[in-house]
Order: structure tokens, then C-alpha cells, then sequence
């Protein structure tokens, strides 16, 4: 039986997710919290129903239906308790105002594969190709694998969005069977790594190198995030670590606020709410460190 994972988007024509034209497969699933992240859908690794309060009718239907009581209402807002919630979608199917959905549905390797060549002419054309993403990309490591290896058999360029926070065995397994790996760094201190993702960053800076040493292409990635990484001695040690491991081509990405919106669906609190996006305009200074530092620094 072929592995089926878990994947909540599956985006024809990104632009900005490796070169070319590319279908981008995003998987649940990530080790980090990072208190900017833009998809916190992706976070935990099942299905996870969102709540819209401004469709809801108050019926109190969704909390009956419920098999495993993982509904309840607090101050008229439908509260769901993810570790109860077994993704079996009953709530969803009976709520008649349709203040409820889902973000994650399981998918075999075939199915995503068939979807991806819909679009290898563009590929072909454009030089593009697929890219897994998150979360984190190697978070559902099996399906990872399988789906990397399927597309690779067509001639299909692929690559792979992480954040390197997972295990030596698994980077080691998977990483190789990609043509290139978008890896994201974002920060040098490894506590401060901690304080803005819940984990440090010790484990990333291992396969980072392992990576750099074993030939693989890399693109380091850092999000410029306001507060957490965007002063100009942030970009001096992130330009240092990186310098060190034998990089010399870095991509900046602006912190954004297009993920805003999704914490309300989920019930979560947001810690970047109202916070400024920016703007490579906004990001001159911090661009030319690591020019001035020998690094290809684009956005």
C-alpha cells in the first residue's frame, strides 16, 4: 500500500517557493513554534477543525454531534480541544450556518502526483518544478519520501522547504533525494532561536552543515521578523554562522501579516498581531550587511 499523508494545500503556479513555475505540497506538521508563523494550520500534524464565530448560528448542533465531546461553547464561541478531536469531521458536515471547516485531509502519494503533472508542461517551460513545504517538509517523513522519489522517477525537479529541526536520521534520509533544499535559518544565538520558536537551534545548524559538506544544493533563507531577528547585529551573526558553514548566496524574507487571519479560525492567539509587516525597501541596511560580509544577499 502506497503511504498517504497528511496535506492541507497543494498551490499551483508559486513563483516564490524555488525557481521557475511550481506546484507547492504543503504538509502538516512542525517541531517549531514560531511565534510569527504565517500557517498555524500546519502546526500540529492531524486534522484540525477552524471556526469562523461570524457564520456561526448557535445552535450548539456541532458540540452534540461530536463523538468525542471535543466541542464545547465559552462565551458563544465554539471552542475545540485539538488532543480530544479525532478529525472524524461530524461537527463539519452538520453545521448549517458553515462556521466550521477543516485544514488537513489525507491524500496518497498517487493522488498528489497526479495533481503536480498536471502542470509539467509549465514546469518544463519554466524551469520550475515541485516543492514540499509545511510546516515542516519532512515532518511526515514516509510520505515525504515516497512522494520525492515518484516525482523524481517523472523528471520532475524537486525541492523542499525546512527548517532543519529534525532528526540526523531523518535529514540524512531525506535530504539528499532533493535537488534543492530551501533552508530556512533564523537566528544565530541558539536561545534566542529558543524564545522565538520553542526550540533551539543546535539541531539546524547540524544539518545545515551536513548538508553544505555532502554537496547538496542549499539556499539559506532567514525571515526578517521585527523584535526577533531584524536589527543589524542580528544580520551581522546570521551572516557570520552562515559565512562560517561556506555560504556565500542568502535570501531575505520580509516578515508579513498574510497569516493573520488564521489564528482566528484556529482560536489562538496571535503574538505578532498589529505589528508592521516589511518590505525589502525597509531592509536596505540589513541587505548590505551581508553584502559587506561576501554573501549573494537577495530578496
Amino acid at each position: 500500500m502506497e503511504p498517504t499523508g497528511i496535506v492541507f494545500n497543494v498551490q499551483k503556479f508559486s513563483i516564490h517557493d524555488g525557481p521557475g513555475v511550481r506546484t507547492t505540497v504543503f504538509l502538516k506538521g512542525c517541531p517549531l513554534r514560531c511565534q510569527w508563523c504565517a500557517n498555524p494550520e500546519s502546526q500540529l500534524p492531524g486534522v484540525q477543525i477552524t471556526y469562523d464565530e461570524k457564520k456561526c448560528l448557535h445552535c450548539g448542533t456541532c458540540v452534540r454531534v461530536c463523538p468525542e465531546g471535543a466541542l464545547s461553547v465559552v462565551e458563544r464561541r465554539v471552542r475545540v480541544d485539538f488532543r480530544r478531536c479525532d478529525g472524524c469531521l461530524a461537527c463539519t458536515r452538520e453545521c448549517a450556518g458553515h462556521a466550521l471547516g477543516h485544514e488537513g485531509e489525507a491524500k496518497s502519494v498517487g493522488e498528489i502526483v497526479g495533481i503536480c503533472m498536471q502542470d509539467a508542461a509549465f514546469y518544463e517551460e519554466s524551469g520550475g518544478g515541485v516543492t514540499i513545504s509545511g510546516g515542516e517538509g519532512m515532518s511526515q517523513p514516509d510520505f515525504t519520501e515516497a512522494l520525492a522519489k515518484a516525482l523524481r522517477s517523472k523528471g520532475i525537479h524537486t525541492a523542499i522547504e525546512t527548517t532543519g529541526c529534525v532528526s540526523a536520521e531523518v535529514f540524512r534520509r531525506l535530504a539528499p533525494l532533493f535537488d534543492l533544499l530551501l533552508f530556512d535559518m533564523k537566528h544565530y544565538d541558539a536561545l534566542r532561536h529558543r524564545e522565538g520558536t520553542g526550540a533551539g537551534n543546535e539541531r539546524i545548524v547540524e544539518n545545515m552543515l551536513w548538508a553544505r559538506r555532502h554537496g547538496l544544493a542549499v539556499l539559506p533563507r532567514i525571515p526578517v521578523i521585527p523584535g526577533f531577528n531584524s536589527s543589524l547585529e542580528d544580520a551581522a551573526g546570521l551572516a557570520a554562522l552562515l559565512h562560517r558553514i561556506g555560504f556565500r548566496r542568502v535570501q531575505l524574507l520580509p516578515f508579513h501579516q498574510m497569516g493573520e487571519r488564521k489564528y482566528e479560525l484556529l482560536n489562538r492567539d496571535y503574538a505578532m498581531k498589529g505589528v508592521k509587516a516589511l518590505h525589502p525597501e525597509d531592509l536596505t541596511d540589513y541587505q548590505n550587511v551581508f553584502l559587506d560580509a561576501g554573501l549573494d544577499c537577495f530578496f
